[in-house]
C-alpha cells in the first residue's frame, strides 16, 4: 500500500543528497556558469553515491527505485542551491523509457552508463512550430531498407554539448492508416546530418539550450525505442516523470529562496526588531511555505501513481504538481526578492537570477494553460476550443 507519510529510506536519502548539496551550494553552481562549464564535480559525485541512477534496475546498475526518490534527489539539490537539470531528462526521461520499452541490448548499452554517470542523453520533442504538441511534430522517420532516416528540427533541447545522444520525438506513417505517430529514435551526437547551434538566453543555467537540425541522418533499424506502434503510449511513458521532476526543481528552488529569505528576515534589524517579526514580511514567506508544501504532496502522489503502473492516474496527478510547484516556485522567489528589497537584486545574494529560474517552471516543459487544458477536458469532462 502506497503512503504519503515518507519511509524511513526516503526520509534517509533527503538527509544524505542534502548534505551532498550543501557541500557544493550555489556558490559553486554560480561559479560553474560563469565560466561557462558543466557542472561535472557534483555529477559524478551524485552518480558515486548512486542518486543519479535511484530510479534505474537494479540489473542495469540502478537503484531499483522510482520517480519518487529520484525526484527527492533533485528536490533536496535544488533546496540546497544546488540543483542538476539534467536529472530531469537523462534518468529520469530517457532511462525511463529505455527501462520500460528498450531492447535488451539498448538496456544494456545505455543504463549502466546513465546509473554511473559515464553517459548522459538529451531529449528532443520541442519543435518551432509545435510546441511540446506531439500531434504537430514535424520530424519525421521514413524507413530507407533496413534503416531510418530522420528529418526535422528541434528547439529548447538541454545539455545536448554534453550528451553521448538525443532520444528524439519523431514520427513515422501508419501503414494501416497513413497517418503519422510519435516514435523514440536515439540519435548519436556525432551522427551525419545532426547539427546544432545554441541558443542565446537570457537564463543563466550550467545547461545551455540548442536548436538542433536533422538532415537525413541516417540511423540503424534499433536505434527505434520500443514497439513502432505503441505511439503515445511510449511517449508519455516519459513525459509523466518530466512533469513530476520538474515539479522537484520547482520546489527545490522554491524552498532554496524562501530558506534565503528566513536567514535575512531573522537578521535584518530596523527599529531595533528583526523585519520578520513584521507580519507584513512573516505572513507572505509562511505562505509560500504553505504553497510549496501543497505542490509537494501531489508531486509525491504524481510519483507514487507512476511508480505504482498507473499511468493514467499518474497522467493527471503529474501534471497538477507540475502546475502547482511552478506558481509556487515564482510566488517563493518574488517574495524572496522582496523581503530583501534591494538586496535581493545584488549578485552578493543570489536570489535575483532565480527569477528568470522560476519563470522556467511555469514555462517548460508544458505551460500552466495547457496544463488547465488538460485538467479542464481530461478531468471535468469540459468541451476542447480547438
Amino acid at each position: 500500500m502506497t503512503t504519503l507519510i515518507e519511509s524511513e529510506e526516503h526520509q534517509a536519502l533527503r538527509k544524505a543528497v542534502s548534505a551532498l548539496g550543501r557541500r557544493y551550494g550555489r556558490d559553486y553552481i554560480t561559479q560553474v556558469i560563469a565560466e561557462g562549464r558543466y557542472p561535472t564535480e557534483l555529477w559524478q559525485d551524485a552518480a558515486k553515491l548512486g542518486y543519479l541512477g535511484v530510479n534505474l534496475p537494479e540489473e542495469y546498475g540502478g537503484g531499483g527505485g522510482g520517480i519518487a526518490e529520484l525526484s527527492i534527489v533533485l528536490e533536496e539539490l535544488g533546496a540546497a542551491g544546488a540543483p542538476l537539470l539534467m536529472l530531469i531528462v537523462s534518468p529520469a526521461i530517457c532511462g525511463t523509457v529505455i527501462a520500460r520499452f528498450g531492447t535488451e541490448d539498448q538496456k544494456r548499452t545505455w543504463l549502466p552508463g546513465l546509473a554511473d554517470g559515464t553517459k548522459l542523453m538529451a531529449f528532443g520533442i520541442t519543435e518551432p512550430d509545435a510546441g511540446s504538441n506531439s500531434h504537430r511534430i514535424t520530424t519525421t522517420a521514413r524507413r530507407d531498407g533496413d534503416d531510418w532516416l530522420l528529418t526535422g528540427r528541434k528547439v529548447f533541447i538541454s545539455g545536448v554539448d554534453h550528451a553521448d545522444a538525443v532520444l528524439i520525438v519523431g514520427r513515422t506513417e501508419d501503414a494501416r492508416t497513413g497517418k503519422l505517430k510519435p516514435c523514440l529514435f536515439i540519435v548519436p551526437r556525432d551522427a551525419e546530418g545532426f547539427s546544432r547551434n545554441a541558443i542565446d538566453m537570457e537564463l543563466s543555467a550550467a545547461e545551455k539550450q540548442w536548436e538542433l537540425v536533422l538532415d537525413d541522418v541516417r540511423l540503424p533499424a534499433d536505434a527505434l525505442v520500443g514497439d513502432e506502434d505503441a505511439g503515445l503510449l511510449q511517449l508519455f511513458a516519459g513525459l509523466n516523470p518530466e512533469r513530476v521532476m520538474t515539479a522537484a526543481f520547482a520546489i527545490g528552488m522554491g524552498r532554496y529562496a524562501v530558506g534565503k529569505a528566513l536567514e535575512y528576515a531573522r537578521e535584518r534589524t530596523v527599529w531595533k526588531t528583526p523585519i520578520g517579526a513584521h507580519q507584513a514580511i512573516a505572513h507572505p514567506l509562511a505562505q509560500a511555505h504553505i504553497d510549496l508544501e501543497l505542490a509537494k504532496l501531489m508531486m509525491q502522489k504524481a510519483a507514487l501513481l507512476y511508480d505504482a503502473g498507473d499511468d493514467i492516474g499518474a497522467g493527471e496527478a503529474a501534471n497538477m504538481a507540475k502546475y502547482a510547484a511552478g506558481e509556487a516556485c515564482v510566488r517563493a522567489v518574488d517574495q524572496a526578492v522582496h523581503t530583501l528589497g534591494g538586496n535581493g537584486l545584488t549578485r552578493e545574494f543570489g536570489l535575483a537570477s532565480l527569477i528568470i529560474g522560476a519563470r522556467v517552471a511555469r514555462i517548460a516543459p508544458v505551460s500552466r494553460e495547457m496544463i488547465l487544458n488538460y485538467v479542464s477536458h481530461q478531468t471535468l469532462g469540459l468541451p476542447k476550443s480547438y
